[in-house]
């Protein structure tokens, strides 16, 4: 059971309820994150202000294949389950790529350049080494695509911590950090 009560839509304060309408609209569901982050109305606009952005950056391959990257480094179960979901069923990525992007890395030879970085960013907090700069620049990120990736990975890092402090209950078929295939 999640340590931070999960709101219903109603249950929501009054100036998160149009968003959480937004979100549904959109996906058709509120999974329980977005519940959660309601409780307060200005995070919530704040991480769909960030989501909405950044979901015109990049390719939706490649921010699924970070997000269950950064969620495996930080071991959250809910992020791990949403995206696994997500990549399977939205990016159509398949199940060996998800278990290469959970260890890191990519089948595909661009992306696994953006997933080994974003990986670098997740574990050093940023502190990357400088040849990890040199190597996702020759697979041929500009620094502005860069930029991106960091603002990718602070993205789930927010999503992450969230679900890690509430132990949010996962609203999607299951998948454990501690159970990488």
């Amino acid at each position: 059971m999640s340590r931070i009560a999960i709101p219903t839509r109603e249950a929501a304060p009054g100036a998160s309820q149009p968003l959480l309408d937004a979100v549904n609209n959109q996906l058709g569901v509120v999974p329980n994150l977005f519940r959660l982050v309601s409780l307060s109305p200005a995070a919530l606009q704040g991480f769909l202000g960030l989501s909405g952005a950044l979901g015109k950056t990049l390719d939706v391959k490649t921010r699924e294949r970070i997000a269950l990257a950064v969620a495996q480094v930080n071991g959250c179960d809910y992020c791990l389950s949403a995206h696994t979901y997500l990549g399977l069923n939205l990016a159509k990525i398949d199940a060996e790529e998800i278990a290469q992007n959970r260890k890191g890395g990519s089948l595909d030879t661009k992306a696994n350049a953006a997933v080994q970085f974003a990986t670098a960013v997740a574990k050093t907090r940023g502190k990357v080494a400088g040849d990890e700069l040199v190597r996702v620049r020759e697979a041929g990120f500009s620094d502005a695509q860069i930029i991106e990736i960091v603002s990718v990975v602070a993205e789930n890092f927010l999503t992450n911590i969230i679900n890690n402090v509430a132990e949010t209950d996962i609203d999607f078929p299951v998948v454990r950090a501690t159970e990488l295939v």
